[in-house]
């Protein structure tokens, strides 16, 4: 069901990738998301040293022997990485498939990573970029329309145009999202010519992300009207849920505040209380327009396997029509 180059080049079930989250992809969202068929992504970021980092690996290996990926992020931070630090776990640890996602294509590290066999994947949000990646030697790209929770770049196309153009203009997979919670949004992505679709906000009400019950609630009550693009004017677009944290970025902004003003307000900490303690006001969370479809809370296992049975069902109705 739903087999595509996608599913051949990860090993995996279906073509459906769990998007990376940074401080919620641990190895209990990660490992659920792989068990399930799905391919779940570890986010790197997150972790201070190697050590914990490589602990953290080692959990999801305990919880799944499904293949599961590693997210190298390339984005500005508040505390700077040093990627290849990452990237000697990734070796040791037998890491097979590896995802990048920044402002820029991961030129530095591609080479090391194709020659030990890892496979790349590249999540950008534009034609040109999804090219470089292919150039430098990626297997597959992964672009998020306008739509998108998290990062959405400065193009703002829309899925719906997104997708055909990319997969029009080269020659890997192309794995699509942007407001997917469902089988009807994973089904057009499949029908523009996606070989595999990313989810992140469905992600969020999963039994297994580890965020507080009360912001899983306000993410249920949410519409489509309830997030908004924040941080361009630092040059880090992000998509975001709408409080009262969100409401004071937005002010910063239109006032020309600079990075420091922004990320004492912004930064991550903020984002873990919000997760930790409940306190839905206290941070900015990454959240895309597709949380108005999410209604649930459900295991991981539960929420890959009813896209795929309403993508499985849809296909069937339309194709008698």
């Amino acid at each position: 069901m739903f087999q595509t180059k996608i599913t051949e080049l990860f090993g995996i079930r279906y073509p459906l990738v769990v998007g990376t989250m940074m401080h919620l992809a641990k190895a209990e969202l990660v490992a659920a998301a792989s068990q399930a068929g799905a391919l779940g992504v570890l986010a790197s970021a997150m972790f201070t040293t190697q050590e914990d980092f490589r602990k953290e690996i080692r959990r999801v290996k305990d919880r799944t022997d499904k293949p599961f990926a590693v997210n190298l992020n390339l984005f500005p931070m508040a505390r700077p990485v040093d990627n290849r630090e990452y990237l000697e776990v990734i070796f040791d640890e037998g890491v097979r498939i590896v995802e990048t996602s920044g402002h820029k294509a991961p030129d530095d590290l591609a080479r090391d990573l194709k020659s030990r066999g890892v496979i790349l994947v590249h999540k950008c949000v534009g034609v040109r970029y999804a090219q470089k990646a292919q150039a430098i030697g990626a297997d597959a790209v992964t672009v998020v329309g306008y739509e998108n929770g998290g990062a959405t770049g400065t193009l703002d196309v829309t899925t719906l145009c997104l997708v055909p153009r990319v997969v029009d203009s080269v020659q890997i997979p192309v794995i699509g999202g942007g407001g997917v919670t469902d089988g009807r949004g994973f089904l057009a992505l499949l029908a523009l010519g996606a070989q595999g679709v990313i989810i992140g906000t469905a992600a969020l009400v999963a039994e297994e992300c580890p965020i507080h019950p009360d912001l899983k609630k306000a993410l249920l009550e949410a519409s489509e009207l309830d997030t908004m693009v924040i941080m361009r004017t630092i040059q880090n677009s992000h998509r975001v849920w709408i409080n009262e944290t969100t409401r004071k970025v937005a002010e910063l902004e239109s006032r020309q505040a600079g990075l420091a003003e922004i990320i004492k307000v912004a930064g991550g900490d903020k984002a873990k209380k919000m997760y930790q303690e409940g306190d839905i006001q206290a941070g900015v969370m990454s959240c895309g327009q597709g949380v108005g479809l999410v209604k649930k809370i459900r295991p991981m296992k539960d929420i890959i396997e009813g896209i795929v049975a309403q993508a499985a069902d849809l296909r069937q109705k339309l194709s008698i029509i």
